[in-house]
C-alpha cells in the first residue's frame, strides 16, 4: 500500500477528524435548515396580510397622535406647563400614509441571487476552521506521539514524508469542499426554489458564484496548508492554535489601535480581516476621513481599494512562508 493511501486512511481514523466532520456537517445542516424554516413564500395571500398589518399600525399612530394633540390642547386651555409639547402641540407632525409601507411587513424571503454570495463566504469561514483544526492536529497528534519519529525509521526520506501527508490532507479538504460546496448551493437553491425566490440565473451570476466558490476553496487549503506548517514547525498541534489566537489578537485589535493612536491613513490595510473580505467581495474600499476633500461643502473622503488580487499576494506570501519554514525544520532539526 502507497504511502499516500495509508495518509489518507489515517486522517479519516482519527477521531478529531471524525468528531469535526460530524460538527461541520451538523453546523452547516443547522444553518440550511434555519433559513429553510425563516423563509417564507411570498404571493397574493402574503401581500393581502402585509398591507392588512401596514394599516393597523398606520391607524395606531394617528391614534396615539391625536391623543397626543388633545391631551397638549387641554393643558394649554388649563394654563398649566407645556414644556413637554411643542408650540402647535404637534398637529403638523401627523403620520402620513407613507411611513407604513406594506413591504416593510412581509416575512423574510429568501432570494439566491443576491444573497447567495455571503452563503458562500459563510461555508468558506466555516470549512476554513474545520482546515484548520484538522491540519494541525493531523501533523501535530503525529510528532506529539512519536508516530512520525516511527514512520521515518521505515521511510527515512524526510521531505517526502513531509509532502505526502501534506498531499493527502489538502486532497482530503479539496474533496470536502467540492462535496459540500455542491451540497451547499443545492440546499440553497432548493430553498430559494420552493421557499423563497431564484430570481433571474444568467450564465454570468453562476459563473460569479462559481469564481467566488474557487476563492473559498483557494482560502480552505491555504489554511489547511498553514495549520500543517505551523504545527510541524512547532512539533505540537498547540503551536499552531497559539500562532493563530496571537495573530488574531495582535492584528485585529493590537495593530488597529496602533494605527488609531498614531493616526495612520488607511490603517486597516496593515489588518487580515480587511483582506479577507477583499477575497469574497473582490474589492474592498477603505476611507480615511481625515483627509477629506471638500466638493459642494460636503466631505469626500479618501480611499484606498484593496482587491482580491491583493488578499491573494498576501495569503499566498503567509503560506510559502510557512511551509518554506516547516520544511527548513524538517530538513535540519533532529527527528528523535
Amino acid at each position: 500500500m502507497s504511502l499516500y493511501t495509508t495518509e489518507l486512511r489515517r486522517i479519516f481514523k482519527r477521531r478529531v477528524t471524525r468528531l469535526m466532520l460530524a460538527l461541520l456537517v451538523l453546523g452547516l445542516a443547522g444553518i440550511a435548515i434555519a433559513f429553510t424554516v425563516n423563509s417564507h413564500k411570498v404571493g397574493p395571500a402574503q401581500v393581502a396580510a402585509a398591507e392588512v398589518r401596514a394599516e393597523a399600525a398606520y391607524q395606531e399612530q394617528m391614534r396615539y397622535h391625536a391623543e397626543s394633540v388633545r391631551a397638549c390642547e387641554a393643558a394649554q386651555a388649563a394654563g398649566a406647563g407645556t414644556d413637554q409639547f411643542p408650540p402647535d402641540c404637534g398637529r403638523d407632525w401627523a403620520p402620513t400614509r407613507d411611513n407604513f409601507q406594506a413591504q416593510w411587513f412581509m416575512p423574510y424571503q429568501f432570494e439566491f441571487r443576491e444573497e447567495f454570495g455571503a452563503f458562500i463566504a459563510i461555508f468558506a469561514g466555516i470549512l476554513a476552521l474545520f482546515a484548520f483544526v484538522v491540519g494541525a492536529s493531523y501533523i501535530g497528534a503525529e510528532w506529539h506521539t512519536g508516530g512520525m519519529t516511527n514512520l521515518l525509521l521505515w521511510r527515512p526520506k524526510r521531505l517526502t514524508v513531509l509532502f505526502t501527508k501534506l498531499a493527502a490532507l489538502l486532497s482530503t479538504l479539496l474533496g470536502l469542499s467540492l462535496v459540500l460546496g455542491a451540497l451547499w448551493t443545492a440546499a440553497f437553491w432548493l430553498i430559494g426554489r420552493f421557499d423563497g425566490i431564484t430570481g433571474k440565473m444568467t450564465q454570468g451570476v453562476w459563473e460569479s458564484f462559481a469564481l467566488s466558490g474557487l476563492r473559498a476553496v483557494g482560502l480552505v487549503l491555504a489554511v489547511g496548508a498553514i495549520a500543517f506548517g505551523l504545527a510541524s514547525l512547532g512539533r505540537h498541534t498547540a503551536m499552531a492554535l497559539g500562532v493563530a489566537v496571537g495573530v488574531t489578537v495582535v492584528s485585529e485589535i493590537g495593530v488597529r489601535t496602533i494605527m488609531g493612536l498614531i493616526g495612520t491613513p488607511f490603517g486597516d490595510r496593515y489588518v487580515l480581516s480587511t483582506y479577507a473580505l477583499a477575497w469574497f467581495e473582490k474589492r474592498w474600499t477603505l476611507f480615511d476621513y481625515d483627509a477629506c476633500n471638500f466638493r459642494g461643502g460636503e466631505c469626500v473622503p479618501g480611499e484606498l481599494v484593496v482587491t482580491w488580487q491583493d488578499s491573494g499576494l498576501v495569503f499566498g506570501i503567509g503560506t510559502v512562508v510557512v511551509l518554506a519554514a516547516a520544511i527548513w525544520s524538517m530538513r535540519r532539526r533532529d527527528v528523535t
